[in-house]
């Protein structure tokens, strides 16, 4: 079955030492917190995360859900885990204290969901969505949606959805067919089909919160005709409870290869009731608010999974006896050393340390830039934020969950033949951290984001903001003794990206395919380079800590000078792929495949 374990000391790293949150949330009106309460927030969260929900991720994955006549059951357990995580305040942790949450800043409750994320995944999917429900009724609602709505959703008494999907369109939500017919009193009849809906239907709430993309009798084609609706499961009545049941209906279930524990439904709805939310026909804009936060969860979940695996397979590297070391035996008194002794293995653990480690760094500082983007008293600090979050949130979607699935994958295989049967449950982190490169949004639609509209569509503007961030920490850190060899790699890949991106800009102009091909080659050095930025930090306090004694720092500068060495110098293969252009992928006409 395994184990997990908060990773509390290296989350305390992050928050206080590289961040410095304090400071970071005293800057934000209303959200000062304490390192003490803090501290307190994230022990609570962590013996929860391991003691409630992580014993139930096998169950949910043998379980799976059950549908019949409409209504599905969730796993063994769930339920009084979604109980306990309602009563003990987690839902509403950053809601807004008017609608009952807690008020805390969004990257705590970001923190906080990295630890259920990581004890079981399909779990945290039915509070995730919900929380996205809620900031776009925040963001779009009328008054009295957000009165009708936001409490509810805000503790989780009423969970959420969002409704895109439908069979015959995926990613060109221009072609999507649900249709939306208006009403005497101004609601709408919402009739379609949506598949792949996340927490579609359940027993763990009273009512489920669907947003639907649907188009008017009117709409304009394409994605300028699309608008957005709450489609409740239960129409609320009077007194704002649930009321009478609305023309939605689960008609079956999806058989997954993983995070089976969440039911991915398919969604009827045959004359349901909505009510338009924002403006009608620019719902995607409206949808947007709640997908890029999702893809920023969406990427952590590749975090989450390949942390809960580097510890289970570092256990067994441990323990499990296999063979002697090259350099003559390490436990003499044994009939074989532990296999954590032989460099290859070292390798992969190394590697899913790297991957991880810089990755928490990276998307708790991205978690940090949403905060400061919407509540920073200082428009110019908005702005940048609000550019750097643009910029890099298709990199932690993509960059990560591409690394959180290849560290699942080397968890799995230092347990070598117990990590392919499911006792174990090694097996199950790498069929659950599959979905994160999917949706959401696929990788390589994230890769032609990233280098079309958030690179090259504004001349490079948002990529320099970035760039003189790095450069910045390379003039300050330089006085540091034994710094020089991360700042001469972290500088000589910045100058990699800046002139491969400038490269790519003159290549764009004459051919756009020139983009297509080298999209996810680009994202993977500006993901190298991210991490190498938040490695070279980390490098930087662990050298100033270095006479203190504690091995976390020493392990800190063992893993950075790993990932310098042996995964930073992969940005220069991409950069050379990225550069080898069109031709060689679209020379071959589609019927000689």
């Amino acid at each position: 079955m395994g184990s997990y374990a908060a990773p509390l000391r290296d989350m305390r790293f992050v928050l206080f030492e590289l961040l410095d949150v304090e400071r970071r949330y005293a800057e934000l009106p209303g959200m000062a917190i304490d390192r003490e309460t803090l501290d307190q927030l994230l022990e609570t969260a962590g013996k929860f995360a391991s003691e409630v929900l992580f014993p139930l991720n096998q169950v949910g994955d043998r379980e799976g859900c059950k549908l019949k006549d409409g209504a599905v059951t969730t796993p063994t357990g769930f339920r009084d885990a979604f109980r306990q995580f309602r009563d003990g305040g987690w839902a509403g942790l950053d809601a807004d204290a008017e609608d009952g949450g807690q008020g805390l800043p969004h990257s705590i409750g970001i923190v906080v969901e990295d630890m259920v994320a990581s004890a079981n995944q399909a779990f945290s999917m039915y509070p995730g969505l919900t929380h996205g429900v809620y900031s776009c009724i925040r963001s779009y609602g009328t008054e009295q949606q957000k009165r009708t709505y936001l409490p509810k959703l805000a503790n989780c008494e009423w969970t959420g959805t969002m409704c895109l999907t439908e069979a015959h369109c995926g990613t060109d939500l221009g072609l999507l067919r649900t249709r939306a017919v208006p009403q005497a009193g101004g609601s709408y009849l919402v009739t379609g089909e949506k598949i792949f809906i996340s927490s579609g239907e359940h027993d763990l709430a009273e009512n489920i919160v669907h947003l639907v993309l649907a188009r008017l009798p009117d709409a304009p084609k394409g994605t300028k005709g699309i608008s957005l609706f709450i489609v409740p499961k239960f129409l609320p009545d009077a007194a704002g409870g649930v009321g009478a049941r609305n023309g939605v209906v689960c008609s079956s279930l999806e058989h997954k290869m993983g995070i089976k524990g969440n039911s991915t439904a398919v969604l009827t709805f045959d004359d349901a009731r909505g009510f338009l939310l924002g403006e009608a026909h620019k719902g995607l804009a409206a949808m947007f608010l709640m997908m890029n936060g999702a893809r920023l969860t969406t990427g952590m979940q590749g975090l989450r999974l390949a942390d809960v695996a580097y510890q289970n397979a570092l256990a067994y590297a441990k323990e499990r006896p296999q063979g002697r070391s090259l350099t003559g035996p390490k436990a003499p008194d044994q009939p074989a050393d532990p296999i954590i002794v032989h460099p290859d293995v070292r390798r992969m653990l190394l590697t899913q340390k790297a991957y991880t480690e810089g990755a928490r760094a990276f998307s708790y500082w991205l978690a940090t830039l949403l905060d400061r983007e919407h509540h920073h008293p200082d428009a110019a600090a908005r702005k940048e934020a609000a550019d750097l979050v643009a910029l890099l949130t298709p990199v932690v979607k993509a960059f990560v969950s591409d690394n959180g699935f290849a560290c699942t994958a080397l968890a799995q295989q230092v347990l070598g033949g117990h990590g392919y049967i499911n006792e174990w449950g090694m097996e199950q982190y790498v069929r659950d951290a599959r979905i994160a490169q999917i949706y959401e949004g696929t990788n390589g639609i994230q890769a032609l984001d990233l280098l079309g509209r958030k690179v090259l569509a504004d001349g490079g503007a948002k990529l320099r903001i970035f760039g003189k961030m790095v450069q910045a920490f390379l003039e300050e850190a330089r006085a540091t003794e034994g710094m020089a060899p991360f700042l001469d790699a972290l500088g000589g890949c910045l100058a990699e990206l800046t002139s491969l991106t400038k490269e790519l800009g003159v290549k764009a102009m004459s051919n756009p395919d020139e983009v297509g091909a080298a999209a996810t080659d680009y994202l993977r050095v500006v993901g190298h380079c991210a991490l190498g930025y938040w490695w070279a930090r980390a490098a930087h306090v662990a050298l100033q800590k270095k006479g203190s004694g504690e091995r976390f720092y020493e392990a800190k500068l063992a893993t950075a000078r790993f990932f310098f060495a042996r995964l930073l110098p992969e940005a220069a293969y991409h950069a050379r792929a990225a550069r080898a252009g069109a031709e060689v992928l679209m020379a071959l006409p589609a019927d000689g495949f």
